[in-house]
């Protein structure tokens, strides 16, 4: 004899309590309502819980979520609107209650499971906004003496709870994909910003460089790039990893210089829970959200003796741990590394590691300054100057030629850096369409005026325009060959006679260049 008592029925409260609380933790919708589903059958007893969502645009309802049906059960329960018991409440927008599923001719047991029993079937729309995006459905026996019409009730006030769960976790999975295809659609535009054909500049300084970014791009080689602040060392290792095969993986960059000693370390490995005070919880590092990428280190000759050792494992193994863990992890990522310290000069002063410079140092790319390649100042300039008069809608026509004459003698320490942002804040501040030389800072305009090559204002002929730029080439030449005239012609891939002559006719005195 069979002494087991029924388990007592929770009340609807109970009911509402254990469902709000699993809404608030599950951030799973498939999940949410298969515990929804378990709480009505285990506290109210229903059998045979089910719930349907409609497909986005489409009048089919499937079943999301169902307790007793096995998986080919579940699948073959599609109801079109209207359809059916289920299709008919989705219609409606309306409950229903059958007290004896089997004599209900709408009833088209899709699912194969309530042959020759006798059961009150319940369903009740799921309405958001006035359209029904679900049904949710139960059994019970139809010999049970509890009210079933509480029961459907309850049913009603609990799709109307669902309701609102469903709208919630729709808007957030649209949103997230949303946001994947501008992430998509974003770095495509990279891909094609930065490949290698739309870099700005044709001097023959930069085409070595265009030319050095194509060799290594399809290699896994360590690229190490060299070159002052603001010569665009980040520009060139973007399109290394945009032609590399490599271009479908994240591209990660870390300035190491802007962050600080003691931070460097957890930002580029990770560090575990309690690895040290403030670390409440476990924390990627960007060597593994590179993964499968590239990763950028800028400045890396500013990096500690400790992050130097931990740097050389990882080019020579390919493996790291987070900091304060003990787990190896493989590193999946192309490394480019780039600084505008003397690396040579750091060795020799101990400060940084010469093995690490060689592991580093496998493929290097210079980055010319600006100055050493100023047939390039105006196509950078015009560059800029349309980039930023769409973005704000105030076109430039032109520049004028005492500005053109500045710009040119200017000397540039900030390279390009410098000049898009002077071009930026010039078309911010022009008033007629032209870039004019009393708009330019005070220091191009003295740095024009100390300059030994100084070049005829607007309204000047072209042999005099010609005269000075060929005596700015000259004497550019001249300062850094420390006034010899024969590494200058060198140089200048001339004789020293024909550069001999040049200078006398242009009055140039190379003397003021000698070391």
């Amino acid at each position: 004899m069979n002494n087991q008592q029924p388990k007592p029925r929770s009340s609807e409260f109970d009911v509402l309590l254990k469902i709000s609380s699993a809404m608030a933790q599950q951030q799973d919708l498939h999940a949410l309502m298969n515990e929804i589903l378990r709480v009505l059958e285990s506290d109210l007893g229903m059998i045979r819980t089910t719930l349907t969502l409609r497909r986005p645009d489409s009048d089919e309802f499937v079943i999301e979520a169902s307790r007793g049906l096995s998986k080919e059960e579940q699948q073959r329960g599609i109801y079109r609107l209207g359809e059916g018991i289920t299709g008919e409440v989705a219609r409606t927008k309306r409950p229903l209650l059958i007290p004896d599923i089997r004599k209900d001719p709408r009833f088209l047991d899709r699912t194969g499971t309530r042959r020759g029993a006798a059961f009150a079937f319940l369903c009740v729309p799921i309405i958001h906004h006035n359209r029904a995006i679900g049904t949710l459905s139960a059994d019970r026996p139809s010999d049970d003496g509890s009210s079933i019409e509480r029961d459907l009730n309850f049913l009603v006030v609990l799709s109307n709870i669902i309701a609102e769960a469903v709208a919630r976790f729709r808007e957030q999975i649209e949103e997230k994909e949303a946001m994947q295809a501008e992430n998509r659609r974003l770095r495509l535009e990279l891909d094609e910003r930065y490949k290698p054909a739309n870099m700005v500049g044709n001097s023959s300084a930069m085409r070595m460089v265009y030319e050095k970014i194509l060799q290594v791009a399809e290699a896994n080689a360590t690229v190490l790039i060299r070159g002052e602040t603001g010569t665009g060392k980040e520009l060139v290792a973007r399109a290394i990893h945009c032609a590399s095969a490599r271009r479908s993986g994240p591209f990660v960059a870390l300035n190491c210089a802007a962050i600080p000693e003691h931070l460097v370390e957890s930002e580029l490995f990770g560090h575990e829970k309690g690895a040290f005070t403030g670390a409440h919880k476990q924390r990627t590092g960007r060597f593994e959200t590179a993964s499968g990428g590239t990763i950028f280190l800028d400045e890396i000759g500013d990096v500690s003796p400790n992050v130097q050792v931990r740097l050389l494992r990882v080019l020579q193994e390919r493996t790291f741990e987070r900091v304060g863990g003990s787990r190896s992890i493989t590193a999946n990522a192309r490394i480019i590394a780039a600084t505008s310290r003397n690396l040579e000069q750091l060795i020799s002063e101990g400060r940084f590691r010469e093995d690490l410079y060689y592991r580093l140092n496998v493929f290097p790319i210079h980055i010319p300054p600006l100055r050493e390649r100023r047939s390039d100042i105006l196509v950078l300039a015009d560059h800029f100057l349309e980039k930023y008069g769409r973005m704000y809608g105030k076109p430039v026509k032109r520049i004028s030629t005492a500005a053109i004459n500045m710009m040119m003698t200017y000397h540039w320490p900030g390279n390009v850096r410098e000049l898009e942002n002077l071009m930026e804040r010039l078309v911010l501040t022009c008033t007629d369409g032209v870039i004019h030389g009393y708009a330019l800072p005070p220091s191009l305009q003295s740095d024009a005026q100390t300059n030994t090559s100084t070049i005829p204002t607007e309204g000047a002929s072209l042999k005099a325009l010609v005269a000075s730029y060929e005596k700015e080439i000259i004497t550019d030449a001249l300062k850094k060959q420390k006034g010899n005239i024969a590494a200058a012609a060198r140089l200048l891939q001339t004789t020293p006679r024909i550069l001999g002559y040049k200078i006398k006719q242009l009055g140039i005195d190379p003397e003021r260049y000698r070391a």
